[in-house]
């Protein structure tokens, strides 16, 4: 992989491409392909297949709130933010700022986590409050708490040690300030805690802007000698000079925040002081501040800038502050931080520093984003501010390797680097996460990784939990399950593909190994995606805008399929029911007509309307999603379109039930293997809630159908085909809500993929599945 920072011409070369299409050539002024390829394929900078001995493997994903307390509500918020573990390595121990409380997991099982329990602080404080990190050291666990309850200008709070096996405090430290984060040295002799004293993000000081620095009092550091019994241990405050804050450049030295620190293996804890864009060094058992420099700035290419719906890699950012979050030392001269930026910056990667001097000797540029931008988890929503946010940062020795571990907040992964050597960090491999991974945790002594996230979309059954890996062959999937990432997309001219939200899926009617899929509204104009189905993972190597009268058009594309006389025809799904259509193109890409629903039909439906297209000769079979409001409830309807004529009739589809409130059942994609329609069905569960993710065969129906959104269709018999949730469950993620795309490709294999919804309400993993042999896949 490349790690200087490149520029993008993404934009201009759509334009360009779609000039060149229009004028039937492309830019070697050859003839465009007949597979519809409009110019040279894509490849992969990344060799993305580590043996399994080089790899960590997804063991589990546990949902957090399976462990509230019985009396709370299954929808009550709970997070989990920081987390460490006990010296055995089986009791993991997590930090929920949402519920006010830390919570415990037994993952002696690393396949199988078991909730034990949650220490409520209100049991050892007062209600409001709120933990912010936690440190195992022996029989303890400190627990770090804020107790400053909004009061910005007097920020408090302390240290609560709290024996594990009773979960009883036996000693608690005022700290003198509003804590953040907590590092213990390695050799176990003392702890430091950052001091944040944080600023209030409404309050305007005089003559600057809302939220501005300076708002005393300022952050400084604590240190915590961890000898004799835990009820004698006591604090040491270490400050910071202004002037020599000053002098190194820092923003506003007269109030700096402490935000993370690390210590290492000489006792030297780093800080990062995030608002101030600086970085100190510190002495830990003198608590002399050695050093003081500050974090620079980078100037960044190659990116998404505009929060546009296209994934427009020609933005940049000029000389941006990198405002560092979390902090970790590689060696004992340097330190690695992950610069997730706050108020003035943020460059959207991370940096290796010297300790000693404070240059600069390695910075990830545009490559961090790039890695969202490969494997979907670009987030488009972000793309304005400080894209996928890396905020999480942590350092280990995993498989002989020096290892740094890097979160995105946004994007929700973590990436993998071996930096062996710091001047020259080599990618390993990336990580899914549920939505917002704060706490990287390794777990040297097991092989172990537990990454623990910060959001809960409890409306959207989209959980805060804690993921678990494991390093090495002993922990690798077995039966064919894909690893992460189980598709990808290859660059052309250093850029790579910008894809996501994946909702149709199309075998390619003349090379027996490709497919073809498109991105929804999430990510526009309307692209249909070429996929090499025969690498592993799966490779988009080309993309094709859907184009009308020359110009890119925006279509929310959820069905797609390749005719075998070449073009394709989309099924667009319309905000209501009128906007629904069938769009035929040409193989370039070209709008040759659309085709709307009848009108008594499109009347009928909201929201949710065409999903799924299939071609069957001059025939097109389409799914709706949802039921007509005219027809009965748990019947949904299966379109027949005839193009000669421009005829339609309906046949009625059984709908399967679940008995979970607020939960509907529709159809997600329609595709023919062997004389039969095979329909992609579904709920709109995801995670443990999942309940109904299958196919189903259908007899293409003899007779005509019905005409008209009055009269009731005719209900078709179905059988169960496959049922999808273990396919799914086998990852060990999240299982995902949106199985939307399933095709026969010409090699005689099953294919299916879910669409991650643009990160919106989602996690963002795409699990494409390629379950072998259709004529096994498919038995039921």
């Amino acid at each position: 992989m490349t790690w200087m920072s490149q520029s993008s011409v993404r934009a201009a070369a759509v334009t360009t491409l779609v000039a060149l299409i229009a004028a039937g050539c492309t830019a070697d002024k050859e003839p465009p392909r007949d597979d519809a390829a409009p110019g040279p394929r894509a490849i992969s900078p990344i060799d993305w297949n580590l043996p399994d001995a080089d790899r960590y493997h997804r063991t589990a994903t546990y949902p957090v709130f399976q462990n509230r307390p019985a009396e709370d509500p299954v929808d009550a918020e709970t997070v989990a933010e920081i987390s460490t573990v006990t010296p055995d390595g089986n009791t993991l121990i997590y930090t929920d700022a949402a519920a006010k409380r830390i919570g415990f997991v037994d993952i002696t099982d690393p396949a199988k986590p078991v909730g034990k329990g949650t220490l409520s602080l209100k049991q050892l404080g007062h209600q409001d409050d709120q933990p912010t990190s936690v440190a195992a050291v022996g029989e303890f666990v400190l627990v770090v708490v804020d107790t400053t309850g909004g009061d910005f200008p007097h920020p408090s709070g302390r240290v609560d040690i709290v024996r594990v096996a009773d979960r009883t405090r036996v000693h608690s430290i005022d700290l003198g300030g509003q804590p953040d984060s907590i590092a213990i040295s390695p050799d176990g002799t003392f702890a430091a805690i950052a001091m944040e004293n944080q600023r209030d993000e409404e309050f305007t000081p005089p003559g600057k802007e809302e939220g501005d620095l300076p708002q005393p009092p300022t952050g400084f550091v604590q240190l915590i000698d961890l000898k004799g019994a835990a009820d004698t241990w006591r604090p040491r405050r270490v400050d910071f000079d202004v002037e020599a804050a000053r002098a190194a450049g820092l923003d506003t030295p007269e109030d700096l925040e402490p935000e993370y620190v690390s210590i290492n293996s000489r006792g030297q804890v780093a800080v990062t002081l995030q608002e101030n864009n600086g970085i100190a060094i510190i002495d830990g058992a003198t608590g002399n501040v050695a050093k003081i420099f500050g974090a620079g700035s980078e100037s960044v290419d190659g990116i998404d800038t505009a929060e546009d719906a296209s994934i427009d890699q020609t933005g940049s950012i000029p000389e941006t502050p990198r405002e560092p979050d979390a902090i970790g030392w590689i060696d004992d001269t340097h330190v690695a931080t992950a610069n997730e930026g706050d108020w003035k910056g943020g460059t959207r990667g991370w940096t290796i520093f010297d300790a000693t001097t404070g240059d600069v000797v390695w910075d990830a540029g545009n490559t961090f984003e790039q890695l969202a931008v490969r494997t979907g988890l670009h987030i488009e929503s972000r793309a304005e501010s400080k894209g996928p946010e890396p905020e999480g940062l942590a350092i280990t020795d995993v498989g002989g390797r020096r290892t740094a571990l890097i979160a995105s907040e946004r994007s929700n992964f973590v990436a993998v680097y071996d930096v062996t050597d710091p001047g020259s960090p080599q990618f390993r491999q990336i990580l899914p996460t549920t939505p917002g991974p704060e706490g990287i945790l390794p777990v040297p002594s097991r092989n172990l990784l537990a990454i623990s996230s910060e959001t809960d979309a409890a409306e959207d059954r989209v959980r805060a939990s804690v993921s678990v890996y494991g390093f090495g062959e002993e922990y690798a999937q077995t039966g064919g399950t894909p690893s992460f990432p189980s598709i990808v997309s290859g660059d052309i001219d250093n850029v790579p593909i910008g894809w996501g939200a994946l909702g149709a899926l199309s075998a390619d009617p003349k090379d027996p190994n490709r497919l073809y899929t498109a991105t929804d509204i999430a990510y526009g104009p309307a692209r249909i995606l070429g996929v090499d189905a025969s690498q592993k993972p799966a490779l988009i190597d080309t993309e094709l805008p859907v184009t009308e009268d020359g110009k890119a058009v925006t279509l929310d594309t959820e069905g797609l399929a390749a005719r075998p006389d070449g073009g394709f025809v989309l099924a667009v799904e319309g905000e209501e029911g009128p906007g629904n259509e069938l769009v035929f193109t040409d193989a370039a890409g070209g709008i040759e007509k659309r085709v709307k629903l009848p009108a008594d039909v499109a009347a009928q439906l909201g929201g949710q309307g065409l999903e799924g297209v299939a071609v069957d000769g001059d025939t097109v079979w389409v799914a709706l999603q949802r039921e007509l409001k005219s027809d009965p409830k748990g019947v949904v309807r299966i379109g027949r379109y005839t193009p000669e004529g421009d005829r339609w009739e309906w046949y009625g589809y059984p709908l399967e039930k679940t008995s979970v409130d607020g939960d509907w059942i529709g159809l997600s994609e329609i595709t023919i293997n062997d004389g039969q329609l095979i329909v992609l069905e579904r709920d709109k569960l995801n995670g443990p809630d999942a309940r109904v993710k299958a196919l189903y065969r259908v007899d293409i129906p003899e007779g005509a159908g019905t005409t008209s959104a009055s009269e009731p269709p005719r209900v078709l018999q179905k059988t169960l085909a496959r049922d999808l949730l273990p396919d799914l469950q086998a990852t060990h993620g999240f299982v995902q809500e949106k199985v939307e795309g399933a095709t026969v490709a010409g090699n005689g294999n099953l294919y299916v993929i879910t669409d991650n919804d643009g990160l919106d309400d989602a996690n963002g993993e795409t699990v494409f599945l390629d379950l072998g042999r259709a004529a096994e896949a498919l038995r039921g």
